[in-house]
């Protein structure tokens, strides 16, 4: 096929090791913790966008520093697979769980070894069923129409241009014919990936790799032709030019990622375990009692800072889920804002107090904030648990504010962790290049941004089991 040939060069990322020269947990959190000028794209890390990921060099230093080849590696929050990816290059034994179905996909398709040859000559067989689809345009609108039910369809008409839903239809139903389930949701993967970019993909949104989307309020095609806001295609002011997105094929974006996520393929190799990935609760983990050597994860912010669903859902809707059962998913995320029927956990002094503070401005985010430590609370007592005696949990956190009160997050989880049983050695800082953060960045830097509040820093806490 002429216009959609994949070109690409391989190579096998491998960084398998013994642990020979074990480092304690508080000299490895007072090392360099940035990783600033580093690739972060190597392997299959760069297959999908995802809001806030940490880069792939700080779970490998904690993997290359307190854990041996066969040891199993734990992330109960998965997200983008992140810690997977390295416990899985390092030779180590990785455990994900995640609630969050597109995670759980990006998650397993990083992780899933397949052969490159049979994935391109079937990706190209896609390109080509697509293409072909598209000269068969009135069988594929009458495909397109049946596929989802109103509440969906309002949600796609809003987001997606008519042309586009029709480039995204011959693309999907040429996936979903592919037999072979790793392959076919490796192309689910690249489909996506399509979607959900930081320039807001072919929808019609400018945003969705920060999960705050907001559709464009001037859009033209990719042959110039304006299709929403006319009135404003010639206002010079930046913020209208900010916000003007013009719209690029499905197809040929398709090709690009596919072409890129192919080149990043997991090969298989010796001395590497498959990885187990499934959907599971961070507060109720399906594993036995001191069974895990390293936990190494990041959990939501409070109060849906960062809103997983509401940018998943745009290419969640094309793997065939309703867009009412992906709202009420939502409800169960750790961080939510719903606060009923919650079971509230007592807190510690200073998250109890942080609490109250807010609750003289704000009752019901000070009740929001109550659930998400809560929820953290059970998260941490199922980590203690799962860990092995002696063993470690990193938990990466940024703090956040409600009604002008810092959260405090990194004190509050480590002094929760504490009464759970924990040791807390030490909390280590990392510095953010905010240039690369996939965060809601804006058009300038904004420092009484709530958002932005959160952007310069992290921090990395080290909970250690005790060995009796």
């Amino acid at each position: 096929m002429a216009g959609y040939q994949l070109r690409l060069s391989l190579g096998v990322t491998n960084h398998t090791e013994s642990n020979e020269n074990r480092k304690d947990l508080g000299t490895l959190l007072g090392e360099d913790l940035d990783f600033h000028g580093q690739d972060s794209g190597y392997a299959s890390h760069n297959f999908h966008s995802f809001p806030a990921k940490f880069p792939p060099q700080l779970p490998r230093k904690f993997i290359a520093g307190l854990t041996d080849v066969g040891d199993v590696v734990l992330d109960p929050m998965v997200g983008s697979g992140t810690t997977i990816v390295e416990a899985f290059l390092a030779g180590r034994r990785g455990v994900g769980f995640d609630i969050d179905p597109l995670a759980l996909t990006i998650s397993k398709v990083k992780v899933t070894p397949i052969d490159v040859g049979p994935a391109i000559d079937a990706g190209q067989k896609i390109l080509e069923k697509a293409e072909s689809s598209l000269k068969e345009r009135e069988k594929t609108e009458q495909t397109l129409r049946q596929r989802w039910n109103s509440k969906t369809q309002q949600f796609v008409d809003y987001w997606f241009a008519r042309e586009t839903q029709i480039e995204l239809q011959a693309l999907a139903s040429a996936i979903e014919e592919i037999a072979d389930p790793d392959l076919k949701i490796f192309f689910q993967l690249a489909f996506s990936s399509t979607i959900i970019t930081k320039s807001g993909g072919v929808s019609l949104a400018l945003d969705l790799a920060h999960t705050r989307p907001h559709r464009a309020k001037v859009i033209m095609t990719h042959d110039g032709k304006v299709i929403v806001g006319k009135e404003r295609v010639n206002d010079p002011s930046p913020r209208i030019k900010f916000l003007t997105k013009t719209l690029r094929p499905a197809l040929a974006e398709f090709a690009k990622r596919l072409e890129r996520n192919l080149d990043g393929i997991q090969m298989p190799a010796s001395g590497r375990f498959e990885p187990m990935i499934g959907s599971g609760d961070a507060q109720s983990l399906p594993l036995p009692t001191d069974s895990v050597d390293l936990i190494v994860t990041s959990p939501p912010y409070a109060s849906n800072a960062i809103d997983y669903m509401r940018a998943h859902k745009f290419s969640l809707v094309w793997m065939g889920y309703p867009i009412g059962d992906l709202g009420r998913k939502r409800k169960e995320y750790i961080g939510g804002e719903a606060v009923t029927d919650i079971e509230f956990a007592e807190l510690p002094d200073v998250a109890a107090a942080i609490v109250a503070e807010i609750a003289k401005v704000d009752g019901k985010k000070s009740r929001v904030l109550h659930r998400y430590y809560s929820e953290m609370t059970r998260t941490l007592q199922e980590m203690f648990r799962v860990l092995k005696p002696g063993k470690v949990a990193i938990v990466v956190v940024g703090n956040s504010t409600m009604r002008g009160q810092d959260t405090r997050t990194d004190i509050c989880l480590a002094d929760i962790g504490k009464t759970v049983g924990f040791e807390v050695p030490r909390i280590g800082v990392r510095n953010l290049d905010r240039n690369r953060r996939m965060m809601p960045a804006g058009m300038k830097l904004d420092l009484d941004s709530q958002i932005q509040q959160r952007m310069h820093h992290e921090f990395i806490i080290g909970f250690q089991k005790p060995t009796a």
